[in-house]
Formats: C-alpha cells, sequence, structure tokens
C-alpha cells in the first residue's frame, strides 16, 4: 500500500515500479561504499557488475540508471546507423522507449506481431531477415523480451530463436526487465535463461524494489562499447555506489520473495472471476489483465482511484503485485474491484 486517499490507504496495482525501498535496503544505501563509477573505482558498482555478469553467464556487465537505458546501450553497441533489429509489436522497446532506437541510434525496427504468449513466430522471424543488398538494411540484431505481459517465455523457444538468429549471422538481446519473476516462476537458474543471449539487461527497480537501477550484461567487448555509449546519453554516475547497493540487497533478499506475488496475483485472477463482461486473463507472475468494454474503462479506473484503488488501462485493467502489498490488501482490492465492476 502506498499513499492516503480519500478512503484510506491507497492500493497501488499501476505497476511494481512503485514501492518504497526497505529499512533494510535504506540502511544499506546509507552504508555503501563508494567512489567515482566514470573512472571505475566506485567498489559496490564493480562488486554489483561482477556478481549480475557471475549469475547470467556473461564475461562482464554495466551498471545503467534505466531498463531503458540498457536496452538502448544494447542497441547502439550492436548495431551501426541503419542496421536492422527485429522486435515485437508490443515490446517495450517499440512501444515505451520514446522511439529511442530510430532518434538516437538511427536503428530502423521490423516489427513483428507478438503471439498472445509473447513469444515472435519462428518462421516469421525467419522471413524478416534481409538479403545482403544496399536496398535493405542489413539484419543485424533480434530482440526478445522475458518476461513479457508476465509471461514467461518457454526455454526450448528461446533456444530455438536464438539458435535461427546466430544461424543467420545475427546476434541477440533480451529485455530482461523482470527476468527474475521468470527464474522464481520456472524454477530455472538465471545463466539458463539467458544462455542463447549476447547481451541481456536486467532491472532492479521493478520486482525487486531497488528505487533506480539496471545492469546490461554480456561479453567483455559488448560492455566496453556499451559503456561508450552510457556516456553518450548521460548515464555516466559518479559515486554511484549507494544506488549499487540497493541492487545487492535486492539479489540477497527480494529474489526469492517474487513467489509471494505470484501468488498474489494468482489470488487477484481467482477472486476476479464470474463478474458479467468482463474477462479475466492471468495469472501471469505479478500481473493480472482485465478486459472490459472500452466505453466502461476510463469511468471504472476513476472509480476505482476514488476507492483507494489504482490501476492503469483503457479498455483492458493491467493489476500489477509488488512487495509493498500483503494479502490483506489483495482481499481488499478483490473487493474494490468486484464492486466498480459489478455495476
Amino acid at each position: 500500500m502506498t499513499g492516503r486517499g480519500e478512503g484510506g490507504m491507497t492500493i497501488d496495482l499501476r505497476s511494481d515500479t512503485v514501492t518504497r525501498p526497505t529499512a533494510g535496503m535504506r540502511a544499506a544505501i546509507a552504508g555503501a561504499a563508494v567512489g567515482d563509477d566514470v573512472f571505475g573505482d566506485d567498489p559496490t558498482v564493480n562488486a554489483l557488475q561482477a556478481r549480475v555478469a557471475a549469475l547470467l553467464g556473461k564475461e562482464d556487465a554495466l551498471f545503467v540508471t534505466s531498463g531503458t537505458q540498457g536496452n538502448q546501450c544494447a542497441l547502439m553497441s550492436h548495431c551501426a546507423r541503419g542496421e536492422e533489429a527485429i522486435v515485437g509489436h508490443l515490446s517495450h522497446m517499440n512501444r515505451y522507449e520514446a522511439g529511442a532506437g530510430a532518434v538516437l541510434g538511427s536503428v530502423p525496427f521490423h516489427v513483428i506481431a507478438n503471439q498472445p504468449d509473447g513469444t515472435l513466430p519462428l518462421a516469421e522471424i525467419e522471413a524478416a531477415f534481409k538479403p545482403d543488398d544496399p536496398h535493405f538494411p542489413r539484419s543485424r540484431l533480434l530482440c526478445l523480451e522475458n518476461t513479457w505481459n508476465g509471461h514467461v517465455l518457454p526455454q526450448d523457444y528461446l533456444d530455438a530463436a536464438t539458435d535461427l538468429a546466430h544461424r543467420h549471422g545475427l546476434v541477440t538481446h533480451l529485455d530482461g526487465a523482470r527476468l527474475f519473476n521468470a527464474v522464481v516462476a520456472s524454477g530455472t537458474v538465471p545463466a539458463r535463461l539467458v544462455q542463447g543471449f549476447d547481451s541481456v539487461s536486467v532491472c532492479f527497480s521493478k520486482g525487486l524494489g531497488a528505487p533506480i537501477g539496471s545492469v546490461l550484461a554480456g561479453s567483455r567487448e559488448l560492455v566496453g562499447r556499451a559503456r561508450r555509449v552510457r556516456k553518450m546519453l548521460g548515464g555516466g554516475l559518479r559515486q554511484a555506489g549507494v544506488l549499487a547497493a540497493a541492487a545487492l540487497y535486492a539479489l540477497d533478499h527480494h529474489v526469492e520473495r517474487l513467489a509471494e506475488d505470484h501468488a498474489h496475483a494468482r489470488a487477484l485472477a481467482e477472486g476476479l472471476q464470474g463478474l458479467p463482461g468482463v474477462r479475466v486473463e492471468g495469472a501471469h507472475t505479478n500481473m493480472v489483465f482485465l478486459d472490459v468494454e472500452r466505453a466502461r474503462a476510463e469511468a471504472v479506473v476513476a472509480r476505482l482511484r476514488e476507492q483507494g484503488l489504482l490501476c492503469t488501462g483503457l479498455y483492458r485493467l493491467r493489476l500489477v503485485t509488488h512487495l509493498d502489498l500483503t494479502r490483506a490488501d489483495v482481499e481488499r482490492a478483490i473487493g474494490i474491484l468486484r464492486g466498480a465492476l459489478a455495476g
């Protein structure tokens, strides 16, 4: 729960980015050893980068301010101007990064429709590969996302897609903003989930509850290029150890507890079944989606806000569980939602 509305404490289901640092995390931030990270001598940042690289089975890693910055560092490090990235039409890189790939990197996107489970059909990926012809952008990069709208992409699909890309001479990037949700839901170790990817970005300010920060991991060569891009993007921070300390704390204390968020999402989905005119989709890790009539949605969101519950959506409402929610909050949310959606 966060904030105080007219009806008491507000239940915030807009995103898992709304969490506040726990007392233990604040203590870790306050006690962090720091240096100048642009010079490479912040010990806490260095420790975080080494730990994430080892977890993901990569040679090196780079602390960045956000998932968007991590994705753009990867995109601009893998692709020269005019080289093409293949992405999903509902991917974060395509929809929610303000067109940065085109604006900052001059990287065109070949967009393929995401399937309901978040995958891109292998046949359509292969059909997107361009011949080496001056009429076409050179196909360079395949980007996937895991989790995608809460869905965990199947391991055999990830293996097949990355193998296909590599056989055709492409490199691969994974937007793993919520990768640890996939780790907990699938029971698969992080390095195996990202094994086929040449780079991967992971976020600490979503389900893991840190206030800021992501890490981009890959080969030493890739990370070296990304460090230069990060500087171009204004992401060269100085005493960044205070932020890296929060991420390290999250790795120690907030990974296994993601199972609690997943359980809360299942409880939400189960508690909202049977409402007339509402289709419940979920729970996918920590997300539940409610399909309602488009004409009703804006009024429903406003009514929920008045009753102390925040969510996002137009015709599809998204409910996201996170570490600031208790089971009592979930039960209260079910009551508020049933009342608002039954009318």
